[in-house]
């Protein structure tokens, strides 16, 4: 009988992986809906055009990066070590910036981007019904 348990025990095993990664963000529902027809969201109307929105931690950053399927990306505005209080800024050139630490992240998929940094930055999934973006984290 110990013989039949090994094997399911030793394949339980085997499918964990490594994840160095550890998320220190307090846990908030996000379930927001942006109308790219008022003004304030225009600019997602066109390829690398993007915004910031009240939400998530400390702000939400959507860009409308022209490719895939939602082009849309979004990001809470958070730095991911949870050290600061002060909102991340998009440095214009593929990158969130952390004020405190200069701790940097891609906004093609939240990666660190800095030597030191291991979070990534949080993402929320977008999904686009007509004109309206569905920014969530379920």
């Amino acid at each position: 009988m110990s013989r039949f348990l090994i094997l399911p025990f030793l394949l339980l095993l085997l499918s964990c992986e490594k994840n160095d990664t550890i998320d220190l963000l307090p846990r908030v529902d996000v379930n927001i809906v942006i109308d790219m027809n008022l003004p304030q969201y225009n600019n997602l109307q066109i390829p690398n055009g993007w915004v910031y929105t009240n939400g998530g931690i400390n702000g939400i950053f959507i860009i409308n990066r022209g490719v895939g399927n939602p082009p849309y990306k979004a990001f809470d505005r958070a730095c991911p070590d949870n050290n600061c209080t002060t909102p991340m800024i998009f440095d214009g050139n593929f990158r969130l910036q952390c004020p405190c630490d200069e701790s940097e992240y891609s906004i093609l998929d939240g990666a660190p981007q800095t030597q030191g940094s291991t979070n990534f930055a949080r993402e929320y999934k977008v999904s686009v019904n007509g004109s309206a973006l569905n920014i969530t984290n379920f």
